[in-house]
């Protein structure tokens, strides 16, 4: 996004001779937060259309000249919502503060602690997330700063510089790539705009209706059966709780117990962020388009010490501003899941 990085056609930076090669053509696509996922479904349609053969796509953060926060604080209505949601902090706490009102505040702010031992544990096997913290305790996070309440240090994602290059290609092209693709199964989005203060923005509802039409497309019953690993988009720790709930992986509220019975755990039925996730890693042009990428990774098998084991199916999730979400679901063949 050009008025997170500060300069106008931040794109230009890379320019054909940069890339060391000549493409064509070169399409820009920024969407907030969901430049990343908005970016790979692009690439998809691309390819499934029958447009193009083969398409990679780029996604990435610099951010010495500008500062995403400045950026978002614009974004805001100047009379009602920009004094109290400066930033993107504002609503994230906001987001929170009313799931602790509905769920419990002790609990969820334990939980929430939970979260993230558990993200930054998981980023101490992934070579490339930002912050690795593989010793940290659910003390130790809930200690932390008190940034914005009830969001303490730890409870945040970085802003991290870093980018990511995906390649997509049709099915005789990838043959020609590699003999171990992953395969969109499909793709799904939901936005709309609202008011900072709205109380229904705090579970996310655009989860809901994305993964419902995504689980309907591929004949999914229950996602913590049916998915092997979900690459979440949790810019705090509060967000996967109440956004993994809007998900459909349990009912509302119950995120925790899901937690506290290892569920969400590497070694558990639905790992979710074996990356580390966003609160690990955040170059917010890129940031959803990771997600996308470790999903892929993981049904290919290429995950390293982050690898979760017999993954045939993942899912990869971005969200930005006007509560957009957007989803994929990868598997292992070009074959329906169902």
């Amino acid at each position: 996004m050009d008025h997170f990085e500060g300069i106008n056609f931040s794109e230009l930076w890379t320019g054909i001779d940069a890339c060391g090669f000549y493409l064509k053509p070169i399409v820009k696509i920024a969407t907030g937060g969901t430049t990343g996922s908005s970016l790979g479904i692009c690439g998809y349609y691309n390819i499934a259309s029958g447009i193009y053969d083969k398409v990679m796509v780029v996604g990435w953060e610099k951010l010495n000249e500008g500062g995403a926060t400045t950026g978002i604080i614009t974004a805001f209505d100047p009379v009602w919502e920009r004094p109290s949601l400066a930033g993107a902090l504002g609503p994230l706490a906001l987001m929170a503060n009313i799931y602790a009102s509905k769920y419990g505040v002790e609990r969820s702010m334990k939980a929430a602690a939970d979260v993230v031992v558990k993200n930054r544990s998981n980023a101490a096997n992934n070579e490339f997330a930002h912050l690795q913290m593989p010793n940290i305790t659910t003390d130790f996070v809930m200690s932390s700063q008190m940034i914005s309440y009830p969001l303490r240090l730890h409870d945040c994602c970085p802003q991290s510089e870093g980018a990511c290059a995906v390649i997509y290609a049709n099915e005789n092209e990838a043959k020609k790539i590699t003999d171990n693709p992953a395969w969109f199964k499909g793709v799904s989005t939901a936005h709309y705009y609202t008011f900072g203060t709205d109380e229904k923005m705090y579970n996310l509802p655009t989860a809901t209706i994305a993964s419902k039409k995504i689980y309907k497309k591929l004949g999914i019953k229950d996602p913590v059966k049916d998915l092997d690993v979900a690459e979440i988009y949790e810019p705090t720790s509060w967000a996967e709780l109440a956004w993994c709930e809007a998900l459909g992986f349990c009912d509302f509220g119950q995120y925790a117990k899901l937690l506290d019975d290892g569920v969400t755990q590497m070694s558990g039925e639905l790992p979710v962020n074996p990356s580390g996730g966003v609160l690990s890693t955040n170059p917010i042009g890129a940031t959803a388009l990771v997600r996308f990428a470790e999903a892929a990774i993981q049904v290919m098998g290429r995950g390293g010490k982050r690898q979760v084991p017999d993954v045939e199916v993942a899912m990869g999730m971005g969200f930005g501003g006007s509560l957009w979400t957007e989803l994929c679901i990868l598997g292992k063949d070009p074959k329906p899941l169902r």
